[in-house]
């Protein structure tokens, strides 16, 4: 788990899998590999479960908590065109 060097508050990401039918989720996480490999071995949520293969789509460094959740609820309002163009351009 990654911490903020200014604090001992871990550092959230938001991550996006896709799954075998092309549906897109997004989460947060301090940990993106673990939870990537929690979501894969159908331990995360039931969202995925039984939806495999997935597919790490997108991740990124966002912060505390707080702004990580905000930012998942910005992405989660977008529709599923509006969230493949909001990754494209948000791409390192």
């Amino acid at each position: 788990m990654e911490k903020d060097d200014s604090s001992d508050a871990p550092v959230w990401h938001l991550y996006m899998i896709e799954t075998a039918a092309g549906a897109w989720y997004t989460g947060v996480t301090t940990d993106v590999e673990r939870r990537f490999y929690e979501h894969s071995r159908g331990l995360g949520a039931k969202a995925l479960r039984g939806k495999g293969p997935l597919r790490l789509v997108y991740q990124q460094m966002v912060g505390s908590h707080g702004e990580a959740l905000r930012l998942e609820a910005r992405v989660k309002r977008l529709s599923a065109a509006n969230k493949r163009l909001w990754v494209a351009q948000h791409r390192n």
